[in-house]
């Protein structure tokens, strides 16, 4: 067997399709291996239309990159006819190593995408040796290719909340199939509130589906984002999750401490001890002796973490009734140890959403949707971005965000480079 039948079964090359020349540059750095394929001459080819066998019309010489051949670059280079096609006249033949438009053979593209996964794309760029924009330009076509090709039909459970983007008020909100087990992201789009949902919508149209099909949401308490959920999405029901519950009040409390500390000095400790749970027992030493200060000199800060910590006793109960029964009574409570203190504007705040959104955080009882596969997700998210130490515009961060989180295909399906 020779070298060129070894190269051959190498790149899995089939008939009409044969290996005819290699040759070794090692006059440039790294070195380059040129394998030259041809294909017979007076062969008929498939029309790329119809696939209709067809006389070729002329030829050009097309220059593919290939996973590298031990440490030298590796160029495949082909005669690649146009077909005479009495239907759809000339067009360029689509070769079986490579996607039609790409300069890269499929196995090369197979292993950039492999690595994007893991590690940032200007890494994996130096590592193939390539520009990172070619990089980001073959994800894109993999994510528009895998995204027209999505049946929606089946959704019917959602979560979706805003993920920044980079620095500033620049988010991206991201919507999840939590009937899905695994890679559950299913739309992404730049911004948030209400032209997000909106634009989901139509992605659902596009892809199958009915926004009169999805029953239940989960998200945040955004007036946006309910606003517009009961405007697009006309049959869901919106579950708020406890997650998005505590966060209010913690949000009350803090900045209960920071207008109480401008007249009255606090122990530098208390900004934590005071967003911390007292169950968890993970208080440092200072921090407890600074919560039980406040407890002691009834602070209003001390106030505002006792009602924090008695939101608990809403969410143990079995039954929405229960629910509604001691939502009513930890408000009322409250507002009693409250008392009528300006400082205290936030805790009321933070009372008075939690009586608004009463009926679709009680829903959380009895649904089993959460926003923790969300906030999970988010931190992959952030985790990559962080990595890349950010991107260089949002559509590359949606990029990334389907490629972590959603199932996009990009394996060679033949298994081979034909």
């Amino acid at each position: 067997m020779d070298g060129n039948q070894i190269l051959a079964l190498g790149l899995g090359l089939e008939a009409p399709w044969k290996l005819v020349d290699q040759h070794l540059d090692t006059s440039s750095s790294p070195h380059q291996l040129h394998l030259t394929v041809e294909a017979n001459r007076g062969r008929l080819f498939p029309c790329p239309e119809c696939g209709q066998a067809c006389p070729a019309h002329d030829y050009k010489e097309l220059t593919w990159r290939h996973l590298n051949f031990f440490q030298h670059h590796c160029f495949l280079h082909a005669r690649t006819p146009r077909t005479r096609c009495p239907d759809h006249g000339v067009k360029r033949i689509n070769v079986p190593w490579a996607r039609k438009g790409s300069d890269f053979t499929l196995l090369f593209e197979q292993a950039a995408m492999t690595l994007i996964r893991e590690m940032p794309v200007l890494a994996a760029a130096r590592f193939m040796e390539v520009t990172d924009k070619r990089l980001w330009r073959m994800l894109e076509y993999y994510i528009q290719h895998n995204l027209e090709h999505w049946d929606l039909s089946a959704v019917k459970k959602l979560a979706l909340d805003e993920t920044a983007s980079k620095r500033g008020h620049n988010y991206v909100t991201v919507f999840l199939d939590m009937d899905k087990a695994d890679r559950p992201v299913i739309f992404a789009v730049p911004g948030r509130g209400k032209a997000t949902v909106k634009a989901f919508s139509g992605f659902l149209k596009q892809h199958e589906g009915q926004p009169e099909q999805i029953a239940e949401v989960v998200c945040d308490m955004s007036k946006a984002f309910l606003s517009a959920v009961d405007e697009e999405l006309p049959n869901a029901e919106v579950t708020i999750d406890w997650f998005h519950v505590v966060q209010i009040f913690n949000k009350g409390v803090d900045q209960v401490r920071k207008q109480e500390r401008k007249n009255d000095p606090q122990p530098k400790s208390t900004r934590w001890a005071v967003l911390k749970n007292l169950d968890n027992r993970d208080m440092t030493r200072s921090q407890l002796e600074a919560l039980q200060e406040l407890l002691a000199e009834d602070k209003e800060t001390g106030k505002a973490w006792i009602i924090k910590e008695k939101l608990r006793w809403i969410r143990d109960v079995k039954t929405p009734q229960q629910a509604r029964w001691r939502l009513t009574h930890f408000i009322n409570y409250a507002k009693d140890v409250l008392g009528d203190s300006p400082i205290q504007s936030a805790m009321y705040d933070a009372l008075e959403t939690l009586k608004r959104h009463s009926e679709r955080i009680i829903r959380r009882i009895t649904s089993d949707l959460t926003n923790a596969r969300l906030e999970g997700m988010n931190s992959l998210f952030q985790a990559a971005r962080a990595r890349a130490r950010g991107y260089r515009n949002t559509e590359n961060f949606i990029n990334m965000i389907y490629l972590i989180g959603s199932p996009i295909d990009v394996q060679v399906q033949s298994g081979k480079s034909t």
